[in-house]
């Protein structure tokens, strides 16, 4: 006969399933933090498609950030307000004056006075796009005298070659179209971003190439502006249990992401 105590374990299954994955409820202290306003505002840098981009056909701010803001902003229980940033610098910067309440970038420690970051839930490499007929082959061949390598001003990659260069220079612009376009023009002999992003602009430059190698993998990061300690500590929750429960990766299909993965569990 089929025993009370295996009926409860097959009942118990999905119930525990569910809890492995199961999103956390904000304290009011964490909801006050998170949302000061009464609305989640959502920063969403659309220069790197990695975090966001503009849907071409109506102008609407898409990709990672914008699925899984409106996702936590329907766990706190307040609407969901996107705001676009088209350079990431001016996003760091409005962190200050409290523009925005959580927004996502590649994590750096320059940036921890200014953000505190939650745990990552993507990883992307970091590498070189090289011009049409360049004869550098690898990473450690861009960094050579004479080789201009262009990155976007305050971007975790442009951070990152500031201390990790030892020959070759730094040349910084604006935003990605622009440093793009120091490439295009050969004012730069390099243009350094996440992979998935180099690959879509090699589409677009006949004979340019995206080197096979890296010389770092980003993690992609909530942030909140510095000093919400209940609010960061709910994100955290909170993306750790989208890892779990395939949220992130399905917030990486739906946006068309390559050679994008979910970050491992903190721990």
């Amino acid at each position: 006969m089929f025993k009370i105590s295996s009926l409860l374990a097959v009942l118990l299954v999905p119930v525990i399933a569910g809890c492995a994955g199961a999103q956390p409820s904000p304290t009011s202290a964490a909801k006050a933090e998170l949302a000061p306003t009464g609305s989640l505002r959502v920063a969403v840098f659309t220069g790197n498609p990695v975090i966001g981009s503009k849907n071409k056909a109506n102008g609407e701010v898409v990709g990672t950030t914008a699925i899984l803001g409106r996702q936590l902003a329907e766990r706190a229980g307040v609407p969901a307000q996107i705001i676009e940033y088209t350079a990431v610098a001016k996003l760091v910067e409005d962190a200050r004056a409290g523009a925005w309440d959580i927004g996502v970038v590649a994590f750096d420690p320059a940036r921890k006075g200014v953000l505190d970051f939650a745990p990552p839930h993507m990883v992307v490499d970091l590498t070189y796009l090289v011009g049409p007929g360049s004869s550098i082959k690898s990473v450690a061949e861009a960094d050579q005298p004479g080789v201009k390598i262009a990155a976007a001003r305050g971007a975790a990659t442009a951070l990152l070659l500031q201390r990790e260069l030892k020959q070759a220079t730094l040349t910084p612009a604006e935003n990605e179209p622009a440093v793009f376009a120091l490439l295009k023009e050969g004012k730069a002999q390099a243009m350094a971003q996440n992979r998935y992003m180099l690959l879509g602009l090699a589409d677009t430059l006949p004979g340019s190439r995206v080197l096979g190698d890296r010389f770092a993998a980003a993690e992609m990061t909530i942030v909140l502006p510095k000093g919400r300690t209940a609010a960061l500590a709910f994100v955290g929750e909170f993306v750790e249990a989208a890892k779990q429960s395939g949220d992130v990766a399905r917030a990486i299909e739906a946006a068309g992401l390559r050679g994008v993965s979910v970050a491992p569990a903190a721990r």
